[in-house]
């Protein structure tokens, strides 16, 4: 019988992400944490939500949350252009009971292949509650959003509306 063969993991050089371009600003967000852009479609107003909860949105036969990031963060909230799309979010484990967060997006996101080389911290701090930090990637700034911080302030108002 042989000895198995311990095998080295190879260093992740580049991470396949997405600019997701909003009002004013770009997100950058790793490929794995977006499960679909698609069209802006029906979405179902909520009366009395706060002004960043645009509605629930219908998707592959479910209905999630639809945010402004904008409005997260205290900026006006935004109107959606002719390009506009959602970007529907996998949830990163805050809570069971919400898989899925969509936020509303300006145009098509872009992809990039993000190396350490070309990702810089800018030196300015992060202004904004569900800001990480912002960056420049080749040249454009980007914001890396706090994708947990927006999952935790959508449940707490999903369980105000029961």
């Amino acid at each position: 019988m042989k000895a198995p063969q311990l095998t080295e993991t190879p260093e992740v050089r580049e991470v396949a992400s997405l600019l997701i371009p909003l009002q004013g600003q770009t997100l950058l967000v790793p490929n794995v944490s977006v499960a679909e852009i698609v069209p802006v479609g029906q979405i179902d107003h909520v009366p009395g939500a706060p002004d960043w909860y645009l509605g629930d949105y219908h998707w592959r036969d479910l209905t999630i949350p639809l945010a402004s990031f904008e409005c997260l963060n205290g900026q006006p909230r935004p109107t959606p252009g002719n390009y506009a799309r959602v970007a529907v979010f996998n949830t990163t484990g805050v809570s069971e009971h919400i898989h899925f967060v969509a936020l509303i997006a300006q145009g098509l996101p872009r992809l990039a292949r993000v190396t350490p080389e070309e990702l810089q911290v800018r030196d300015v701090s992060p202004t904004n509650p569900y800001e990480l930090m912002q960056v420049s990637w080749a040249g454009e700034d980007a914001v890396i959003p706090d994708v947990p911080g927006l999952e935790q302030r959508v449940l707490d108002y999903l369980k105000t509306r029961v």
